[in-house]
C-alpha cells in the first residue's frame, strides 16, 4: 500500500536539491496521489498529503529588487531643469509640469502610484512639508515631501490657478494632479493610476529612448527611494518607517543593493590591477 508518508520520505531527500526542484517534485507527488484517489486505486488521505507538503517545502527565496538606479537618477535630474517654458498650446504646458512634479514626488516620497495619484490639494501641509496618507492594512502614515518636491507641485499649481479657480469647487477639494486631456476639458478631474503608469512610461520614452520603456516603471522610483534613504543613513529601521514597510526583512532586501562598501571591496579585489 501506498503509504501518506513516502511524502515525508521524498521531502526528506530532497533537501540538497534547490528550492524550486523540490517543489517541482513535490507538486509531482501531490498530482500522483490526487489520480490515484481520483480512479480509485488507493484509498489516501489528501488532506493530510496537503499538510504534511506544507508543513516541509521550503519556499524560493526572494530575488532582490532589480532597477536602473542611474537611469532614474537621470529622468529625476530632466525633469527638474524643465521649468513649463514656451508650448504650444496651454495644456501642454500644463502636462509638463504635473509629470514634473509627478515624478519628482515619487522619487523622493516614496509613495505608491495610486497613492499619489490619489491626493487632493487640501492632502498636502505646505507648511509642513508633508502629507498623511491612509496606507497598507487602512494605517494612517506621515509622507514627507523634500524642497524640490514642494517647489516642483507649486510651479504646477501656479500655472493650474486659472483652471482651478473657475471650477467653483473648494480648492482643498480639487486633485493634486489634475487630468490635462480632451476628455476632461476644463473640469478638474483626478489623473488615475493607470494615467500615472502612462505618464512615467511616456517620460521614460521621452529621455532614455523607445527601448527603456518598460524597464522603470512607477514602482521603480519606490525601489530608488529606500535605496537612496539606506545610502545615506545606514539606518535600516528608519528606511523601514520612511518606506512605511509593515515588515522589516521587505527593507532588508534593498540594504543589498546600496553596500557600496561592499562594491568598493570586489572592484579593488578583482578589476584593479
Amino acid at each position: 500500500a501506498l503509504k501518506e508518508e513516502a511524502v515525508v520520505w521524498l521531502a526528506t531527500a530532497l533537501k540538497d536539491r534547490a528550492p524550486t526542484t523540490e517543489r517541482l517534485y513535490l507538486t509531482a507527488a501531490t498530482s500522483l496521489y490526487e489520480y490515484l484517489v481520483a480512479e480509485s486505486l488507493a484509498e489516501i488521505n489528501l488532506p493530510r498529503i496537503r499538510l504534511l507538503i506544507r508543513q516541509r517545502a521550503r519556499r524560493p527565496g526572494q530575488r532582490l529588487p532589480q532597477f536602473p538606479r542611474d537611469a532614474i537618477e537621470q529622468i529625476v535630474d530632466h525633469m527638474v531643469k524643465l521649468k513649463g517654458g514656451v508650448h504650444e498650446n496651454e495644456v501642454d504646458r500644463l502636462r509638463e509640469l504635473r509629470d514634473r512634479a509627478f515624478l519628482i514626488m515619487l522619487a523622493d516620497t516614496g509613495l505608491r502610484v495610486h497613492e499619489a495619484c490619489g491626493l487632493r490639494r487640501g492632502d498636502v501641509d505646505w507648511n509642513e512639508g508633508r502629507t498623511i496618507i491612509i496606507g497598507k492594512g487602512n494605517k494612517q502614515a506621515v509622507v514627507r515631501f523634500s524642497q524640490r518636491a514642494l517647489q516642483a507641485m507649486r510651479d504646477y499649481l501656479g500655472a493650474r490657478a486659472r483652471l482651478d479657480g473657475a471650477s467653483g469647487r473648494q480648492l482643498a477639494a480639487l486633485p493634486l494632479f489634475a487630468r490635462h486631456d480632451k476628455g476632461a476639458g476644463k473640469k478638474v478631474k483626478p489623473i488615475t493610476t493607470a494615467t500615472g503608469r502612462n505618464i512615467v512610461a511616456e517620460r521614460v520614452g521621452q529621455i532614455l529612448g523607445d527601448e527603456a520603456v518598460g524597464t522603470i516603471t512607477p514602482h521603480s522610483f519606490r525601489h530608488y527611494f529606500v535605496t537612496r534613504v539606506l545610502q545615506s543613513s545606514g539606518n535600516l529601521k528608519l528606511a523601514q518607517e520612511l518606506a512605511r514597510h509593515t515588515n522589516i526583512a521587505v527593507t532588508q532586501r534593498y540594504a543589498h543593493l546600496s553596500d557600496d562598501e561592499l562594491d568598493k571591496g570586489y572592484y579593488q579585489a578583482f578589476e584593479e590591477s
